[in-house]
């Protein structure tokens, strides 16, 4: 699967940027772009140098090809031969090279792992890594039957002892209803926490407790209605899946375990997870700039909570291109519409639309009923980090705007000790502003929020803020309610624009506790 970046990802102060130290982008080679490497890896020239065999690769041989011209990576069990991709790779060389003949699956997770490397680097796959003698398993646990909780030694083993303590399950019936209970063992679980997916009666529920992933993976015994709900009980930890019957019998046991039932990982190893969602409405917002609205299945449950994103993937030209968008609700003056559409059905996206990219041109051009691939939400950002928080601020550049959508519906509905909630908003020309006549309405209608407009190429009309990010602006700007007022600092936008901005916020004496920078 191809992955374009954008030019704001990672942001700065997420996990990627700060794993990787700052890791920028080096410039490419002429002949060595994205479209360069498709058509290299469907030319039929033997990338691997095995002439289409697949070998079993031990660790010893595997520490022999650490070289650039014979550069063999491990990532999740499997090898590839990346020296071809070597001047394709916008991170550059070196950075390849910090994996060259060893296992790079905690580098790769640390930086990319929202990347699908497994169809971009198809036609360098050497093999799998031979597996070491395992320890038989006792021969009775294989042949139980999934009936509820399963032991703990099924618990898998690279949970951190530091971490949480692990899930488990259980599940009982009514006549006409099957209902699954998950034992998170934390309180403050909602239902952002839980991604459900029901297909072909294969049940797939992931609980995000804390940094870690708890999923069951299920073939279910008989056939459920594809309607269910789920309710989490927050004081307890506790999530339930309701199920109905297609025929009301009783269940003699619950179904068989999949691939990864009942295991509890850290979130950055679990694999990013996709369903199908239909395209059901796409309007313009500015020249550039369109809402789409996706529809989720009827048989997901999917709230991405409020901060973080998911990953659209399109086919495109023959490869699976995945971008990361921020999802927005669908206005911020619900109380002036009229509600068309139920709500944690449908996950709207604004976009803008680069004639010249390689991803948002095909989304432009899909036709409503189409169909795109979304990720389950992935990102840092705790909507703890406002308890208590008396004014927020937010700095926002371009499309950086998505990310701070949810955050101010978030502050002035969820938020009791808010106080102010101000915007400064970046763009090139008033014609760039996104939901500008929204945002003003908005801040007529609640005196807690204002918005503050900035310009860089204004015409000679505009009255208001002109330039870019720099200490005057932000000096002024960044006034507290009070003297001694809790605040929180939200920035979003291209990397230059979040770079400066976080060192500035750093020069007025900002923590890096106050700040939290987002992926555009």
């Amino acid at each position: 699967m191809l992955n374009v970046p954008s030019q704001a990802f990672p942001a700065p102060g997420s996990q990627q940027r700060v794993a990787s130290q700052g890791r920028s982008k080096v410039p490419l080679k002429q002949g060595r772009s994205l479209m360069d490497w498709i058509r290299l890896t469907r030319s039929g020239k033997d990338l691997t140098g095995l002439k289409g065999r697949l070998i079993d690769v031990t660790e010893e041989e595997l520490k022999t090809h650490n070289r650039k011209d014979d550069c063999w990576i491990c990532i999740r069990g499997l090898v590839y031969n990346v020296s071809p991709y070597m001047e394709y790779h916008p991170g550059g060389e070196d950075e390849l090279m910090r994996a060259a003949g060893a296992d790079g699956t905690d580098l790769f997770n640390e930086v990319h792992r929202w990347v699908n490397y497994e169809s971009m680097l198809k036609e360098c796959l050497v093999g799998r890594m031979a597996m070491k003698p395992a320890v038989p398993k006792d021969c009775h646990e294989g042949k139980r039957v999934l009936n509820g909780m399963l032991p703990k030694s099924q618990v898998t083993d690279t949970l951190l002892k530091e971490g949480p303590s692990s899930p488990s399950y259980d599940w009982f019936q009514t006549e006409s209803s099957v209902t699954i209970v998950i034992y998170t063992k934390q309180k403050n679980i909602n239902l952002d926490s839980v991604v459900v997916d029901l297909q072909d009666d294969t049940l797939r529920a992931e609980a995000v407790i804390k940094d870690h992933s708890y999923l069951i993976h299920i073939g279910l015994s008989h056939e459920v209605q594809e309607n269910f709900f789920v309710r989490a009980i927050e004081n307890v930890g506790k999530v339930d899946i309701v199920l109905q019957k297609k025929e009301n019998i009783s269940w003699k046991c619950l179904g068989h375990p999949l691939e990864k039932h009942d295991s509890f990982i850290p979130k950055k190893d679990a694999g990013l997870y996709y369903r199908k969602c239909q395209l059901i409405s796409k309007e313009d917002v500015t020249h550039d700039t369109r809402l789409f609205c996706l529809m989720l299945p009827p048989s997901t449950h999917l709230q991405v909570p409020v901060g973080q994103h998911v990953y659209l993937k399109l086919s495109v030209t023959g490869a699976e291109i995945v971008k990361p968008y921020t999802p927005v609700s669908e206005s911020l003056l619900s109380d002036f519409k009229e509600p068309v559409l139920p709500p944690n059905k449908y996950i709207y996206f604004l976009i803008k639309i680069y004639p010249d990219g390689l991803f948002t041109p095909e989304l432009d051009r899909l036709q409503i009923g189409d169909f795109v691939s979304v990720s389950s939400p992935e990102g840092n950002f705790e909507v703890s980090k406002l308890q208590d928080v008396e004014d927020l601020f937010l700095l926002a550049a371009g499309t950086g705007f998505t990310p701070m959508v949810n955050v101010l519906n978030y502050a002035l509905t969820s938020m009791s000790s808010l106080r102010k909630v101000k915007l400064m908003f970046f763009n090139k020309t008033e014609d760039d502003i996104i939901w500008r006549c929204q945002l003003e309405k908005l801040a007529l209608k609640d005196k807690r929020f204002d918005v503050e407009f900035v310009l860089s190429a204004p015409s000679s009309e505009w009255n208001g803020k002109q330039g870019h990010v720099s200490p005057a602006l932000l000096s002024e700007f960044l006034q507290r309610s009070l003297e001694n007022s809790r605040v929180f600092l939200c920035i979003c936008g291209p990397t230059p624009f979040t770079d400066e901005g976080i060192r500035l916020l750093h020069d007025l004496n900002f923590s890096t506790d106050e700040i939290h920078g987002f992926t555009a």
